[in-house]
């Protein structure tokens, strides 16, 4: 499953989980539209770096938290081996 895929699915089960209603998710989508709180994201970010083995936005000092979906999974793509 690509990372795509994997930070798409994990968003869905946080919100049922959460009991967030998601819009469509597409990379344009602010993440701020998605529904998710705080915690929603603290959630997601623990799962995936559980799923993925990292954490994009610990690893540069400079890092800036992404904006849109896909901004977000762009950080998550864009990691270094």
């Amino acid at each position: 499953m690509s990372v795509r895929l994997r930070i798409i699915a994990a968003m869905q089960q946080i919100a049922v989980e959460q009991q967030v209603k998601l819009p469509p998710l597409h990379d344009e989508l602010s993440l701020h539209e998605t529904g998710f709180d705080s915690l929603g994201f603290a959630i997601l970010v623990a799962r995936l770096e559980d799923d993925l083995g990292v954490d994009p936005f610990t690893l540069a000092d400079d890092a800036a938290f992404p904006l849109t979906i896909g901004d977000f999974v762009r950080a998550y793509e864009n990691v270094p081996a």
